[in-house]
């Protein structure tokens, strides 16, 4: 359990699944400018930022290299977290091998699973659970196998030693494969009492209550119920243009809305 104590004038940002370097370098790097846009706005009155995974739609750190680009976003974090504002990663299922490079070089805390968070202002707490959600909740058991594998130490140590012009490439060509027109639709359609992260959060809030649930992974904008004093939010993406995207939640110790960058 984490407390951030909510400065006079300041503001907790929550936002996801940017997925940059998808589908190719000219389409990433306008999303890119746009998410620099973003945090230029947000500079002034920002306390904590949350980016709740997957940033980038392949990373991996090998010993010595990490992957070309995105220099523009890099910059901007570092600059903010050089500036006093914490900074908090929560690696996705994209961006899954993320060790210490963002800490060692920028002070930004990365985690892989859920956090909990008390944020106090004025004598009034808030808590929040935040993760990215992959392999959450129920079903899913072929992507649950395989998120094993991936984060297993056998695996990272093997993909380690792929020479990164091979290992990068073939990473980035399957992600990309599993992109197609008719997996988004599918992917970005309400399931109703079936959606899982929602039911996930549900099972949490019937062992332990937080007042807001945050979530990424799902790319779809959704803000429900969890219980009568409960919600789950869900951050939509910034990765396709359309309803669900280019939000973000901003919390100002009383309430959390959530917003779309124009």
């Amino acid at each position: 359990m984490t407390t951030i104590k909510l400065q006079d004038n300041k503001k907790i940002y929550f936002a996801s699944d940017f997925h940059l370097g998808y589908p190719d370098h000219q389409t990433s790097l306008i999303r890119e400018r746009k998410l620099v846009k973003w945090l230029n706005s947000i500079q002034n009155d920002a306390q904590t930022i949350f980016l709740v995974g997957d940033i980038f739609d392949f990373w991996f750190e090998y010993k010595n290299v990490v992957p070309k680009g995105f220099v523009r976003l890099l910059g901007k974090l570092a600059e903010m977290s050089d500036a006093g504002i914490e900074i908090v990663i929560f690696s996705g299922n994209h961006d899954i091998w993320m060790f210490d490079y963002f800490t060692k070089e920028m002070n930004i805390k990365v985690f892989r699973d859920f956090q909990d968070y008390i944020i106090e202002q004025n004598g009034k707490s808030t808590s929040f659970y935040v993760v990215h959600g992959d392999g959450l909740g129920p079903g899913d058991y072929g992507y649950k196998f395989l998120k094993k594998v991936f984060e297993s130490k056998l695996s990272i140590w093997a993909f380690g030693w792929i020479h990164p012009q091979v290992g990068i490439t073939l990473a980035t060509w399957w992600s990309g494969s599993r992109k197609d027109e008719e997996r988004i639709k599918r992917e970005l359609q309400f399931r109703g009492d079936n959606e899982w992260l929602w039911s996930y959060a549900k099972e949490q809030e019937a062992q332990k209550h937080r007042d807001f649930y945050i979530f990424g992974h799902r790319h779809l904008l959704l803000d429900l119920p969890v219980s009568d004093n409960s919600r789950y939010i869900n951050l939509g993406q910034w990765a396709y243009d359309d309803e669900n995207s280019n939000h973000f939640a901003v919390f100002d110790g009383e309430n959390l809305v959530v917003r779309k960058f124009e």
